[in-house]
């Protein structure tokens, strides 16, 4: 029976052991896939912190748009930035003026030794051991050195400060106000810039397509010629000047493919990106129309809307602001003040003490005052001049800016008439050279004016996208893009 009840043991013995290393193994992997989990948090924290400080990354080069490249370009550029550390500062500015109509505290702490006789006699006093002894000539006029340790908390806070709480606080809002104005500004500019740079990579890859289809076209006559040529139908000189048409076909194929290297380097910079990364427009420059207002009504909508024009007007203000601030040192500074100190021949004893007050100032005689006013009196017209001098410019930006828009207009109505006829010309052109009814000279003066009237399409094209855009911003209303996503 024990031969029979020891292996049971033994058995029982092996299963608990199994159970607590299972048991083991399933925590190790509990503890395992936590710290797992942990892991993957980071990463995906770490993450979320690249695309933050990254925006680009988030978009793959494949997927650039237009609404794309404006919000990388917003994020990015340096303009942006720069504007950013404006509002700071006019922030900062703003807490600096709401501070001065805050108590000033200070702690102070001295340590003197002295023998003069006044320093002796009332610090003596002020530490509360003054005795009679010390009214003996000897005392009175060669004391011993004493030391005194002097700890104070003083408290100081204007009642009315001639008004230059006031002054500061509603230039600091000002500046804030410019600040926004400035930033809004540049965002409208960034816009325009990426504007710009974007269909001018649309117009560069539309000029590569019909440089291409150009030298397609050149290098089929070629051929073509060639077998006329080597069959007896042809003198050489057409075969020789169909060759040098390719030539030509050939140089902008190459000028065009550099344009567009330029034009991506171009929307790089706008954006803020290293200038040689590789982009994907799948856009085209299509055919639209932009609806305008009138001169006039862009006009009022510039000097309502223009950050630019408003910071000039906001500028007249702050210079206002001196002034009143010139005059307000006409006027009494009244202050409120308190004083608590020890003084003790040792750091931690001593006599304590205590100051109230109020004190009134004002200025009988100031020699710069007047001057003072004056030249902020001075510095208010400049101001309102220089406001005057933005309105007129803005005024001549509106008619520039209209006028071509006008013109790309009515000159891109007329260039898709011309490609029409372009292109029917040299059709009728290429089958009447075909059958012997016209020289080589028609069919390369036809292939050129038809090339010149795609690119002079799309050049017209790129400048009534660019001057619409251009109207938006100087009226102060490209706020965002949707008229150009619609």
């Amino acid at each position: 029976m024990e031969k029979k009840y020891m292996p049971q043991q033994n058995q029982g013995i092996s299963s608990f052991e199994a159970t607590t290393k299972r048991i083991k193994l399933l925590g190790l992997k509990s503890i395992f896939s936590k710290i797992l989990s942990v892991l993957v948090l980071v990463c995906l924290f770490s993450y979320q912190i690249t695309l933050a400080q990254n925006p680009t990354s988030s978009f793959s080069s494949s997927e650039l748009s237009l609404p794309i490249a404006v919000e990388i370009a917003l994020q990015s550029n340096p303009l942006t930035r720069a504007t950013s550390a404006g509002q700071d500062i006019a922030a900062a500015q703003m807490l600096q003026a709401r501070a001065m109509r805050m108590p000033l505290i200070q702690l102070n702490e001295t340590l003197i030794n002295s023998n003069s006789p006044v320093f002796v006699f009332g610090t003596l006093l002020e530490q509360g051991h003054f005795k009679m002894d010390n009214f003996a000539l000897k005392s009175l006029n060669s004391p011993s050195p004493l030391t005194n340790f002097r700890s104070s908390i003083s408290l100081k806070m204007p009642l009315f400060d001639q008004d230059q709480a006031k002054t500061r606080m509603n230039q600091a809002k000002l500046a804030n106000s410019q600040a926004s104005a400035q930033s809004n500004w540049v965002r409208q500019q960034i816009r325009f810039q990426v504007i710009q740079a974007y269909y001018g990579v649309l117009v560069a890859e539309a000029k590569k397509k019909v440089a291409n289809e150009a030298v397609n076209m050149a290098e089929a006559d070629v051929k073509r010629l060639q077998a006329l040529y080597d069959n007896g139908l042809i003198v050489v000189s057409d075969l020789l000047a169909m060759k040098v048409q390719l030539s030509e076909f050939q140089q902008q194929q190459i000028q065009a493919q550099g344009d567009l290297v330029t034009a991506y380097a171009a929307l790089n910079t706008v954006m803020g990106t290293p200038i040689s990364t590789p982009n994907n427009i799948k856009d085209k420059l299509l055919e639209r129309e932009f609806l305008l207002v009138s001169q006039e009504e862009l006009t009022q909508l510039a000097l309502k809307n223009r950050p630019d024009y408003q910071q000039s007007l906001m500028n007249v203000a702050v210079r206002s602001e001196d002034v009143r601030n010139a005059n307000g040192q006409y006027k009494p500074r009244i202050d409120v003040f308190a004083n608590l100190g020890n003084s003790g021949n040792y750091l931690f004893n001593g006599s304590p003490d205590y100051t109230v007050g109020v004190s009134v100032t004002f200025n009988l005689f100031d020699a710069g005052r007047q001057a003072k006013v004056k030249e902020f009196q001075a510095a208010r017209v400049g101001a309102d001049a220089e406001r005057q001098h933005k309105e007129d410019q803005i005024r001549l930006e509106i008619v520039r800016a209209y006028q071509s828009y006008l013109a790309a207009k009515e000159r891109l109505q007329l260039a898709n008439a011309v490609i029409k006829q372009a292109t029917e010309a040299k059709r009728i052109v290429q089958d009447r050279h075909e059958v012997g009814l016209t020289t080589i000279t028609e069919v390369l003066r036809t292939q050129t004016a038809l090339v010149r009237s795609q690119l002079n399409v799309l050049s017209i094209r790129y400048e009534y996208y660019v001057s619409y855009a251009q109207a938006l911003l100087v009226s102060g209303q490209l706020d965002n893009i949707d008229y150009f996503i619609k």
